[in-house]
């Protein structure tokens, strides 16, 4: 099952430009099943209880998003994970899409 991020009333700015998503061995991740290259895109999500920083991991080309800039991410999954006495969430999105003009408000 998929735990979709409900995005509305969130405002996601890019906190830090996209990075590889990188093994221990310092070599860039590839999606399971499509070979495509991972991305890491830390962003700031601010609603009406506060903010966080978060990181979004996508797959394929590069997002085409800045520091500063309004994003919505497309599909935006947040995935439990436990090893080794540890636990959290990982977030995932198909895309960020820079949010322009009138939607950016």
């Amino acid at each position: 099952m998929k735990l979709y991020v409900d995005g509305k009333g969130k405002q996601v700015t890019v906190s830090m430009d996209p990075a590889p998503k990188n093994d221990q061995n310092g070599n860039q991740r590839s999606e399971k099943g499509t070979g495509r290259l991972m991305w890491s895109t830390q962003v700031f999500v601010l609603d009406e209880t506060g903010g966080e920083v978060i990181t979004i991991t996508t797959a394929g080309e590069k997002p085409n998003v800045t520091v500063g800039q309004l994003v919505n991410p497309i599909q935006w999954e947040a995935i439990p994970w436990a090893t080794n006495g540890r636990s959290g969430i990982a977030y995932r999105a198909t895309e960020l899409k820079a949010v322009t003009g009138a939607s950016a408000k």
